[in-house]
């Protein structure tokens, strides 16, 4: 028994210093890490190189309940949040009427129905939810003329067997259990979406930022829940889908280790299963802010554009620590708890400009 003990351990370590390997972390930074595996210990040595301001900032921790989000605009959603679940109603009540705040204000043109429309003119919203306890998801995509995509996403999963609906499927689910509707396009979003079409004809089409909100809380209980809508790339091909409804690209939780959002350009986020990379570094002792960073290298270092990308993540641990990260400057995020409400900056690994708000701006 010891022996099989010894080998399994050997394996383990074996596994971790390929994975550091690929990350391409610093020799002395490497070896410390490694040893440490080895003799069985923490996963992150002393020496890990972060720097003081990013060991700061992995250090915040906060007494559940505690919520974070993505950009200031995440913070009116925090605060709901906890006004919910104050109230008596569960988290995933709670994480689920803070992002319907979020999908209900019109003047933020990255969620709900006052998001982009996509190229054909049309808004289409992608959502997902995810209960720790029991390890439930569910997610929709593609949705149109629907105000609320994180509740028809909470629907399908606990009215059916599967976790995800996408398009004609997800909106006829929805208008059979009487979700409130709303107007695919405004006129607002129609005369934008005209320009726009005039510019692209005229080859002098810009790409608009986009961005999301994704919002994970831990409950006293120790039961992490999360939830992540948007309405995606401004302009993006009809149908397009990215990493906000996908468990494990935008959003994934873990009831044993903690949960993990992301923000950026989906497709940079869902080929590497972004949040759910997270969450696994988060298990290998990691604190939320370490790991987010982790996860910048390790795509940086499989992506061909390196750090030339456009990724924000943020995370928590069952601990009640925090953290975010992103791949340039200028990534804040939102954070809540019975002590405060406010917006934190993130650290970046790059010098790039990220831009201090998120959402769309038409």
């Amino acid at each position: 028994m010891r022996n099989s003990k010894t080998c399994l351990r050997m394996l383990a370590s074996a596994r971790f210093l390929g994975s550091l390997w690929s990350m391409k972390i610093p020799r002395r930074a490497f070896v410390g890490s490694s040893l440490a595996a080895i003799a069985g210990g923490p996963l992150i040595a002393a020496n890990s190189k972060l720097g003081p301001k990013v060991r700061r900032e992995a250090d915040a921790r906060a007494k559940p309940p505690l919520v974070l989000s993505t950009w200031p605009f995440g913070k009116p959603a925090n605060d709901r949040t906890l006004e919910v679940f104050r109230s008596g109603k569960s988290g995933l009540d709670a994480v689920e009427q803070g992002v319907r705040l979020a999908e209900d204000d019109l003047s933020n043109s990255s969620v709900g129905l006052g998001g982009i429309p996509a190229a054909h003119g049309v808004v289409q919203l992608d959502a997902c939810i995810m209960s720790g306890p029991g390890h439930k998801a569910g997610s929709v995509a593609a949705v149109e003329g629907f105000k609320h995509p994180v509740s028809i996403a909470r629907r399908v999963m606990e009215e059916t067997r599967h976790v995800m609906l996408v398009g004609e499927g997800a909106q006829r689910f929805a208008r059979e259990r009487k979700f409130e509707e709303g107007p695919a396009v405004t006129p607002g979003q129609k005369a934008a979406w005209e320009n726009w079409k005039k510019a692209q004809e005229a080859e002098k089409a810009k790409i608009p930022n986009h961005d999301t909100i994704a919002l994970l809380m831990l409950s006293p209980s120790g039961d992490i829940f999360g939830a992540c809508s948007t309405s995606g790339w401004g302009y993006k091909i009809q149908g397009r889908v990215g990493d906000s409804p996908i468990i494990g690209g935008g959003l994934y939780v873990d009831n044993a280790v903690g949960g993990a959002g992301a923000t950026g350009i989906g497709e940079n986020v869902m080929r590497y299963c972004g949040s759910f990379l997270v969450v696994e570094f988060m298990r290998q002792g990691m604190s939320p802010t370490e790991a987010c960073l982790a996860t910048l290298h390790r795509i940086a270092s499989m992506d061909p554009k390196g750090y030339d990308l456009s990724i924000n993540f943020i995370a928590l641990d069952k601990r009640g620590r925090f953290g975010a990260a992103g791949t340039g400057q200028g990534f804040q995020y939102s954070v809540a708890c019975d002590d405060y409400s406010k917006v934190l900056q993130s650290p970046g690994v790059t010098q790039k400009p990220v831009g201090p708000l998120g959402g769309n701006r038409l």
